[in-house]
């Protein structure tokens, strides 16, 4: 995308806030009406302040001076601001924006974007690039105005010596176009750098455990140092491009200063012009140097907002989650049968299936197991059910409904499902209990209990309202864990999935757990994926998996006296 795209789309945020703009910019333009009064009072106070007779009393002097600056500061203040305030509206629709974007994107996503990076693009992102713009938008229209109401001015004093001044604009438009350039290059460059430099971070702090554990901190720091030195040069190079621009404009607008002050002197000597006259065109011509160096400072900022926003729009294009679906379920009504018809499943970038042409049905109401070794695909499985990869072949009916043609906020409504891989969220513990839910407290009580967390609860000064830290940080595994559990039991679904949901459980507590999951026998659909086959034996259902496929199916008794895949794997886990 390029950065013209970029500022366009930038734009269509701020249009919307408008009306703070247009008054900002009226701000500025009646502030840079007053800056040629400046050199213009200079003018009447040698040409008639040095006489006998001035003709105006001389305490008007200082109040007019002082009211100049003070009127003009005023409306440079209500400029700024209402341009600011204008912008930040921008930076909150676009955060909204990009938040929208990351949690309707395809998992390929946060397969490809690391936790840290993404909290960058969304949060800090938009206010650095809009902030640099704003920024440098406000330097563009405060000592824009200034300038063009000086120029104005000096053409009305003297407009022979004005347009040679003009001539050096040509070799000023050069330079800052040469400059510019090696600045967007070494700028995209350090941000990309930057963006690793947080990546390698965010793989630290997730897994410092994995770090201190391999005993890796001198590998994690070389890694981070080789990423900060080349971030470092990088943006000493674009300081060095962004710096030099200034000077080389000076010595420019300094060539025609030189250039002017000596024509000027030339014609004073004449007599074509009073000293009064002289002393303001070069009073205003000096004038005109500061917003002509400010000016020339605004590329980088520019420059940096817009490689920042083009990184938002980048994230915000991303693929959203395919939704083909139109049909709604009713959670009241449905009855959470689940058929998988010959079904295979292979994952990008994999040429091994991990569903291959697998069958199986879930009755509602039965409990319905899933085991087999590592890579049998019962994870898939729940990753299809739930709609997260789709069948390359087969069909996955709900209710007799292709999963396919369902909405996907529908689909995933009817399951509550507690994964191996335990998410919570910073916050108290009844929040994580009514996850996105209205809270009930006699309902989070009774979740409480079934997962045999509510004792933990009652020894917490601040009761449900005592907070859990990030992803559970102040809880133990175990803790965590039965926090999931009761989040899944909270919620009204019709099904409920429990992916070795208590393999970080003592035995005390798992018989509680599963005590509480039976007593919904017949009433929910439960499926159960476990390694530890002691707590599947009640299943009315175990379908027994690998490489994708089916092997055996039936309760336990039935298998054991198969003699296949299940009681080979029962004797091996009874003999551990």
């Amino acid at each position: 995308m390029s950065l013209k795209v970029t500022a366009r789309r930038l734009l269509e945020y701020i249009r919307p806030h408008k009306a703070g703009v247009i008054l900002g910019i009226i701000c500025f333009f009646s502030s840079a009406a007053i800056e040629p009064l400046v050199p213009a009072l200079l003018k009447v106070l040698l040409d008639s302040g040095f006489k006998a007779d001035i003709g105006f009393p001389l305490w008007m002097v200082p109040l007019v001076v002082i009211g100049l600056f003070a009127v003009r500061g005023g409306l440079a203040f209500c400029g700024t601001y209402l341009f600011n305030w204008s912008t930040s509206q921008a930076v909150l629709k676009l955060r909204t924006d990009l938040l929208a974007a990351v949690m309707r994107a395809d998992a390929s996503l946060y397969s490809q974007m690391s936790p840290g990076v993404m909290a960058t693009r969304v949060i800090n992102d938009p206010q650095s690039a809009t902030q640099s713009l704003a920024g440098a938008l406000t330097t563009l229209l405060r000592d824009g105005t200034t300038l063009v109401a000086l120029l104005g001015y000096l053409f009305y004093l003297n407009w022979q010596l004005t347009l040679v001044s003009l001539l050096t604009m040509p070799v000023l438009a050069y330079v800052v176009k040469t400059v510019q350039r090696r600045v967007l290059q070494v700028g995209g460059r350090a941000y990309d750098t930057q963006l690793k430099l947080v990546g390698i971070v965010d793989d630290i702090s997730r897994a410092w455990r994995v770090v201190r554990t391999f005993d890796a901190e001198e590998f994690e720091r070389r890694r981070f140092s080789e990423e900060a030195t080349r971030l470092r040069r990088l943006v000493l190079k674009n300081v060095a491009a962004a710096s030099s621009m200034t000077p080389l404009t000076q010595v420019v607008a300094s060539t025609g200063v030189a250039l002017i002050l000596t024509l000027a002197l030339i014609q004073a000597n004449r007599g074509e012009a009073s000293v009064g006259e002289f002393v303001a065109f070069i009073t205003a011509l000096l004038m005109t140097i500061s917003p002509m160096r400010h000016l020339t400072d605004v590329t980088q900022p520019i420059i940096g907002g817009l490689i920042g926003a083009r990184a938002c729009f980048g994230l915000m294009d991303t693929p959203p989650e395919p939704d083909p679906g139109t049909k709604l379920i009713d959670t009241n009504t449905c009855k959470g049968h689940i058929e998988f018809r010959d079904v295979s499943v292979r994952y990008p970038g994999s040429e091994q299936l991990a569903l291959n042409r697998l069958s199986l049905e879930v009755p509602p109401g039965k409990t319905v197991a899933l085991v087999g070794p590592s890579g049998s695909g019962k994870s898939t499985v729940i990753n299809a059910m739930l709609g997260f990869v789709a069948p390359a072949e087969g069909r996955i009916t709900l209710d007799g409904i292709d999963v396919q043609d369902v909405r996907k906020v529908s689909l995933r409504r009817q399951f509550a499902v507690v994964s191996q891989d335990i998410v919570l969220f910073d916050g108290p513990i009844a929040d994580n209990v009514a996850y996105a839910q209205p809270k009930d407290p006699a309902r989070i009580e009774a979740a409480l209990r079934a997962a045999n967390l509510w004792d933990f609860v009652q020894a917490q000064p601040e009761g449900l309202q005592a907070t859990i830290g990030t992803n559970g940080s102040k809880l133990s595994g175990g803790q965590r864990q039965r926090l999931a559990i009761a989040r899944a039991l909270y919620k009204n679904a019709r099904i409920w999935v429990f992916d070795e949901a208590t393999s970080a459980l003592d035995t005390e507590s798992e018989r509680i757990v599963q005590q509480s999951i039976e007593q919904w026998h017949g009433e929910k659909t439960l499926i159960l994926i476990a390694h530890r086959l002691s707590t599947v034996r009640n299943a009315d259902i175990i379908y027994v998996l690998a490489e994708g496929r089916v092997l055996e199916s039936g309760r336990h008794d039935d298998l054991m006296q198969r003699n296949g895949l299940y009681a080979s794997m029962v004797r091996a886990q009874a003999l551990e």
